[in-house]
């Protein structure tokens, strides 16, 4: 909670910062809640990451987005971390909790909240181009979600592999050609990863019925999301699928579910400036 006495912080740790829209989305949220908040952003190097989350830490801040490579190396410096952070190998967001930072990887859930607003993922198969940190918690949640199977496609296939064998105990999961990429008649979600976004020419099965996650956060669709719409698929862009990330990170860290669509407007805001 606010104290009249002390303001909280939230900042975001980038390497790079510039370009991030994360301080003018928290300000926004936190200007509509009413809360005597301050958002500052931080440019980290990776060699000072640890310094600064002791600074983090011995400041008080009351959480820390992060971004850029720093969200690898979080993991190996806070502890304890939520199930996705451990599964992904990455951390998205801290939260002051206890005294001490946790680390959550908030990716994968503001995917999937994102394609329920268009389809339920459960009972039906997923693909997930990627299998880096973001195709990783983007897998799990998904099969957390209760999707029958989960399809994974990356340039390394031995990472994808890797994926896959991880996820089989959650639910069943196969590795796939990266350069025959079939989505099957019966999965209803495929998500475009930003490390690994192929051309539309590389993938197939895109139809009506499908729903595309594009998590690529820019002012445009990725090539491939583009291609999907124009094959007729419902395509969620970055902008809606962080614009739901953010609610779940203010609420995270305030107890305030913002309104997703005020941060869906301020996103599209920030990227045509």
């Amino acid at each position: 909670m606010s104290s009249s006495a002390l303001q909280e912080i939230v900042a975001l740790l980038g390497c790079p910062a510039a370009g991030n829209p994360s301080q003018y989305l928290f300000e926004r949220a936190i200007e509509a809640a009413g809360l005597d908040w301050r958002f500052v952003t931080c440019d980290v190097a990776v060699d000072d990451a640890a310094a600064a989350l002791a600074g983090a830490h011995a400041l008080g801040f009351r959480g820390c987005l992060v971004s850029g490579p720093l969200r690898e190396i979080v993991p190996t410096l806070v502890s304890p971390s939520t199930p996705s952070v451990a599964f992904a190998g990455a951390a998205s967001l801290l939260e002051r909790r206890d005294g001490g930072l946790v680390a959550h990887m908030t990716d994968g859930r503001g995917i999937v909240e994102a394609v329920r607003a268009h389809a339920d993922p459960a009972g039906r198969a997923a693909v997930v181009i990627g299998a880096g940190a973001c195709g990783r918690a983007a897998a799990l949640e998904l099969a957390v979600a209760g999707a029958t199977e989960v399809l994974v496609c990356d340039p390394d296939h031995q990472r994808a592999q890797s994926l896959a064998d991880a996820l089989a105990a959650t639910a069943p999961a196969t590795a796939v050609d990266w350069l025959d990429i079939v989505v099957p008649a019966h999965a209803a979600v495929l998500v475009i990863t930003p490390t690994a976004a192929p051309t539309g020419a590389a993938v197939s099965g895109l139809r009506r019925n499908l729903v595309v996650a594009d998590a690529l956060l820019a002012g445009r669709p990725s090539p491939l999301a583009v291609h999907a719409a124009a094959e007729g698929c419902c395509v969620v862009d970055g902008i809606e699928v962080h614009a739901v990330q953010s609610t779940i990170d203010f609420q995270t860290l305030t107890g305030i579910v913002p309104d997703t669509e005020m941060l869906h407007e301020a996103l599209e805001e920030f990227f045509s400036a």
